[in-house]
């Protein structure tokens, strides 16, 4: 290098750089602010979409950006990492080659630690429905609606670890304090049902995922938009009145409280913060007679009740699997009363021991993966049955999910697998995908995705474009970002989208 270009750079960083690229950095940061602005022209197909937001009624139905595919979304997790080899991809070469080392795996370590040999699921695969698809009988049931499904076997995540992989499923941000899709949604769309939360988050049983109210939360996006959480057997919290108080002093005491904020909200027009209060207690008052009316399941025949396995007991499993059944028939209960975001949780945090409330299958995967298989497979299986039979899924779009999938090797010194986001399956079922229908592919083990490799970022795209949401518009300023739900990510995955 010569002293000359020496010089040339040296004198770049030097003395013209406040003359230079001082002037350039300031042009880059006019330059934005103009754009955000709108003070300059901007191609109209990248300008921000933020919906505009009454306080006073901040779940007012909104317009999507186009014509939507789906109206409401059911959104269904599987906390712990359920394992796609043992579920929904099939792996004829995991079966010749069991017990055998895995090419490559000699000095592979995952999660927590070294790696035995390839294992076979211990659950026989099989072909369902007309398609033949090929499905594990561990999920039978759901199985038997696989002409129903659009599988993605191709999924990839960002992540190892269980609270930053729910974390970014569920918000697109493996830190906390984002918004989840949910909020995003409703942010958007707002709600068809004046008189039930627009976003319900519904814990399974046992308890919350691992990132708890993360899954759920609104993050930076007003505390409107937040997922509200109960179940069938805990309602929400704080909604009962007194038993002292009877139904029409209840209801006198509310319209004159509904009169004096009135008053004082035309008193004080440009407060939103008090606004947004009133619509939460009017929407309060309103939930005390909803939300008890959707969550009693006495009207539900005696014949959903047993298809969906809620009455079943005699044994912890048998009466955890009920309960997340009647979980399922209160999901069901809140799309058909136009709740616009369901997210139903299957597997919580560990209580009790490793793999004992969720999919999380480190040691005994075949005992561990038995208890949650019969939990989990009947009533989801019947819920999507109970939906489709009642024409629900003509305007819902199922979402079946979870943080990561699972090695196809069993950990040294170990019957279980460990965790594994380098290639994993979910499905989506219902308004505007193509079913039967499989979109990418894992290599030959299970191992990595290998054909039409999928991000969650572009999962979420695709959810959003089914709402009929431009995923690179819909956004939300804060601390100066123009923050999204796929960051500055994801590409939508079309061809699963019907034409």
């Amino acid at each position: 290098m010569s002293s000359q270009s020496q010089h040339n750079r040296r004198s770049f960083l030097t003395e013209n750089l406040t003359r230079f690229s001082g002037m350039s950095l300031g042009s880059v940061a006019a330059m934005d602010l103009l754009l955000r602005d709108r003070l300059i022209a901007q191609p109209s197909d990248k300008i921000p979409i933020r919906p505009t937001i009454d306080p006073a009624i901040p779940n007012k139905a909104r317009d999507s950006h186009f014509e939507p595919r789906a109206k409401q979304v059911l959104m269904i997790f599987c906390a712990g990492a359920c394992s796609h080899l043992d579920t929904f991809d099939y792996k004829p070469s995991l079966i010749d080659n069991h017990d055998r080392p895995m090419p490559g795996s000699e000095k592979l370590i995952t999660f927590q630690g070294g790696q035995g040999t390839l294992q076979k699921s211990p659950w026989e695969f099989r072909p369902r429905g007309q398609s033949g698809k090929m499905i594990s009988d561990l999920v039978s049931n759901l199985g038997s609606m696989a002409d129903e499904m659009c599988f993605i076997h191709s999924l990839t995540g960002k992540t190892n670890t269980h609270g930053p992989g729910e974390n970014f499923m569920n918000t697109g941000f493996t830190l906390d304090g984002f918004p989840s899709v949910g909020a995003w949604t409703t942010y958007a769309l707002g709600s068809q049902n004046d008189n039930l939360p627009a976003y319900v988050a519904i814990p399974d049983p046992r308890g919350v995922p691992q990132s708890s109210g993360n899954c759920w939360n609104p993050g930076f996006l007003p505390a409107a938009f937040q997922g509200t959480d109960f179940n069938a057997a805990a309602p929400i919290r704080n909604l009962a009145k007194p038993a002292a108080v009877s139904n029409q002093s209840d209801r006198a005491t509310r319209e004159f409280l509904a009169k004096l904020n009135r008053h004082h909200l035309e008193r004080y027009p440009g407060d939103s913060e008090l606004a947004a209060r009133i619509s939460s207690y009017e929407l309060a008052a309103r939930m005390q007679l909803s939300v008890p009316a959707v969550s009693d399941l006495s009207s539900e025949t005696a014949e959903t009740l047993a298809a969906y396995g809620a009455n079943q007991k005699g044994t912890p499993v048998l009466e955890t699997k009920a309960a997340y059944a009647r979980n399922c028939i209160l999901a069901r209960r809140l799309i058909e009363q136009g709740v616009r975001f369901v997210q139903l949780f299957n597997g919580a945090y560990q209580v009790g021991g490793e793999g004992t409330s969720n999919w999380d299958g480190h040691k005994i995967l075949k005992d561990q993966y038995t208890n949650h298989g019969e939990i989990f497979d009947q009533p989801t299986g019947a819920l999507l049955k109970d939906l489709k039979q009642r024409g629900l899924l003509e305007n819902t779009l199922v979402v079946w999910c979870t943080e990561f999938g699972r090695m196809p090797t069993f950990q040294a010194g170990s019957k279980g697998r460990d965790h594994n986001p380098a290639g994993f399956t979910a499905w989506l079922a219902g308004a505007g995908v193509k079913a039967p229908y499989s979109y990418g592919a894992t290599d030959e083990f299970g191992y990595k995705a290998v054909e039409n490799v999928a991000t969650v970022y572009d999962f979420h795209a695709t959810i959003l474009q089914l709402l009929g949401l431009d995923h690179e518009r819909l956004s939300y300023y804060h601390n100066g970002i123009e923050r999204r739900l796929t960051d500055v990510h994801g590409q939508v995955i079309h061809e699963i989208i019907k034409s």
